[in-house]
């Protein structure tokens, strides 16, 4: 049996290596839809090789279940896997989100104005971003209580570092010739960072905000360990381990995985649109 399972695998792999093997190299692979269509097949590649072996190798369900087990408790669980998303990741890590971004952004400008703030605040950061969430986590909890509040501060916390160090290092990236010459036209501090330096500076901001959209998603679901009601995605994975519903685990799992790529795709496309001018964004 496990030979059967290791050549069935192996032939689906196969099957799946060869037609994308061919759609990359055929005069339609600059395509939008063939470019779309090669990510799909591999990972259809990968569900089927893992269907295959946990069937034909007998592995239990409480170890690791199939695919199709997972897609049918997913479709039978949707109220409840909306509730968990709707506490978690647009109450908690999207309010986190957002208050950590303002935040940042208030900061890194109060920074680049004061040189004695910049100097002080970084490095605080830097040790900040550090601190593991499994300690600090506990604390907010205890603060601010069990619901989505502790949530999204543990989140505002988690995003707020990367956003400002890419903010502070994004002001600094104008060149002195630029800003002499908006001193030149009689530009103050104010409209020198509205026109000048924001714009600049939004690549970099973009890119902490990226990075942020994964420790978002992170810290909501691993504080929820830490304290939650019943209902939320953290909640369900921890109590379902303990029931041994392993399928329930993973159709979270899922939700956190489409939650976490549509979040991502999203700053990437607003990055697309406010930062049409910058040649990493030119085709």
């Amino acid at each position: 049996m496990t030979g059967t399972a290791i050549f069935s695998a192996l032939g689906v792999w196969g099957l799946g290596w060869f037609i994308n093997a061919r759609l990359a190299n055929s005069a339609l692979a600059q395509t939008r839809a063939v470019r779309l269509l090669i990510p799909a097949i591999f990972g259809l590649t990968l569900l089927i090789m893992w269907e295959l072996l946990v069937r034909l190798l007998e592995v239990s369900p409480v170890i690791l279940p199939p695919p199709t087990a997972i897609a049918t408790r997913f479709g039978q669980e949707i109220p409840l896997l909306w509730a968990d998303f709707v506490q978690t990741i647009l109450k908690g890590a999207m309010t986190g989100y957002i208050f950590g971004l303002l935040a940042a952004l208030v900061v890194a400008v109060l920074a680049d104005r004061s040189d004695f703030l910049t100097r002080g605040i970084l490095p605080v950061g830097g040790f900040m971003a550090a601190l593991p969430i499994v300690g600090t986590a506990p604390i907010f909890v205890k603060w601010l209580g069990s619901d989505w509040e502790s949530k999204a501060a543990v989140v505002g916390v988690m995003v707020f570092f990367p956003i400002l160090v890419n903010t502070v290092a994004g002001l600094r990236d104008t060149t002195v010739m630029q800003r002499d010459l908006m001193r030149t036209y009689g530009a103050g501090y104010w409209p020198t960072l509205f026109k000048l330096r924001l714009p600049a500076a939004m690549p970099f901001i973009f890119n902490g905000l990226k990075i942020a959209t994964t420790l978002a998603l992170i810290g909501a679901i691993v504080a929820e360990f830490f304290g939650s009601p019943t209902v939320g995605m953290g909640f369900r994975i921890s109590t379902s381990v303990g029931q041994l519903a392993l399928d329930l685990v993973w159709a979270e799992i899922v939700v956190a995985a489409i939650a976490g790529s549509a979040f991502y795709g999203l700053m990437a496309w607003i990055e697309s649109r406010v930062t049409f001018w910058h040649p990493s964004q030119r085709n």
